[in-house]
């Protein structure tokens, strides 16, 4: 039987995004056919409120885009078991467990250890969330730690709290490294690159503090050699570093630009010979070429939505398990536009999927299983 439960896990094709409303939080799933078209499934409630089109931070627009400003606020595990959705409204964080059709069903609710999560991400049985803070507590940021079992419950960990960089630094993703050892935490304010070393016990250590190469880091993505990329929204650009043992980043490619507005969001190819960023308030994607070195070079654009229709405004990304399709969330119409990867890595734009009937304000957050 659990054979037979991970062959239909390993087989479901599904996307899923988060409302992020303020009255209740949702997520949305589609159903994603072998051809990589999406067709819209049902909704599934988080029992906790997101913060609708309000920014999280006085330090971003408040044009009711990106209102969390982070990537990773919803999140599957590694091996497809679990999702894992940000409550900023409501200050905590749920768990689903994804059944074998590909529907997630609620297992938890708990408090983030902070407020207005923004971002997750969960590596083995760690979980770790990041709080941006409000007004109330001069925006005081943090990391939290919990448990996550066999059956999607989460035990908060005892002692895994932790400040950034600085008490306000707003954090725009926590991500764990390839094997788990660290987590990095993109700083959009402080333009600062923290590295937590994780001890046994699921607790972190003091971060390394790394300065950003350019302004406004936001999205990350390790590559499998180690390698990290990382957005930078206020340089329009998009580096890469090398990390030594100790959590000290090299810069490889500083501050290669998009030539576009607000390069926030980013993913790669299943071969790691490409890179996809969402240019948010351009509307557009860039594909970068990555060299062995992890040296970063712009390769070609296109528009998140089909020219002539209503412009969309891209966001949070994915990559199929087959490495065949790209997917993106416009948050300014909450549609996902669907792309086919070509082995050259461009994209050629198959659809944009929609699940209501009106422009969604607010939403954010993608996962791609």
């Amino acid at each position: 039987m659990q054979i037979m439960n991970e062959y239909f896990r390993a087989n479901a094709s599904m996307v899923y995004i988060m409302t992020n409303n303020e009255v209740m939080n949702q997520i949305i799933s589609f159903y994603r056919d072998m051809n990589g078209m999406l067709t819209f499934v049902d909704s599934y409630p988080t029992y906790g409120r997101g913060t609708g089109t309000k920014e999280v931070s006085t330090a971003t627009a408040n044009d009711g885009v990106d209102p969390l400003a982070s990537q990773g606020a919803l999140t599957l595990s590694r091996d497809g078991r679990f999702l894992l959705a940000v409550n900023a409204g409501s200050h905590s964080i749920s768990s689903f467990i994804i059944t074998d059709s590909g529907a997630p069903v609620l297992v938890d609710v708990k408090p983030s250890g902070g407020t207005q999560p923004n971002t997750v991400d969960v590596f083995g049985n760690l979980v770790y969330v990041a709080n941006v803070g409000n007004v109330a507590n001069n925006f005081a940021s943090n990391i939290t730690g919990f448990r996550i079992d066999n059956n999607g419950r989460l035990t908060p960990i005892p002692g895994s709290t932790h400040s950034l960089s600085t008490f306000n630094a707003q954090p725009a993703q926590v991500l764990f490294t390839r094997d788990g050892s660290k987590i990095l935490v993109s700083e959009l304010t402080s333009n600062h690159l923290s590295v937590f070393h994780v001890n046994q016990n699921g607790t972190v250590t003091e971060p390394i503090v790394n300065d950003s190469y350019g302004q406004g880091p936001l999205g990350a993505y390790f590559l499998s050699s180690g390698i990290l990329l990382v957005t930078e929204a206020d340089s329009n650009a998009l580096s890469s570093y090398s990390m030594s043992t100790d959590g000290i980043l090299h810069v490889i490619s500083g501050s290669v630009p998009t030539g576009y507005k607000t390069a926030c969001w980013v993913v790669t190819t299943r071969n790691e010979r490409f890179a996809y960023i969402t240019n948010t308030l351009s509307g557009t994607i860039s594909t970068y070429l990555i060299d062995r070195n992890g040296a970063l070079s712009v390769v070609r654009h296109i528009t998140s939505t089909p020219p002539g229709t209503a412009p969309g405004l891209p966001m949070d990304v994915g990559v199929s398990k087959d490495g065949r399709h790209f997917y993106t969330l416009n948050g300014n119409q909450g549609t996902v536009s669907v792309f086919t990867i070509q082995d050259d890595g461009s994209l050629v734009r198959l659809q944009v999927a929609a699940w209501t009937n009106f422009p969604y304000l607010g939403s954010q957050g993608l996962a791609v299983l």
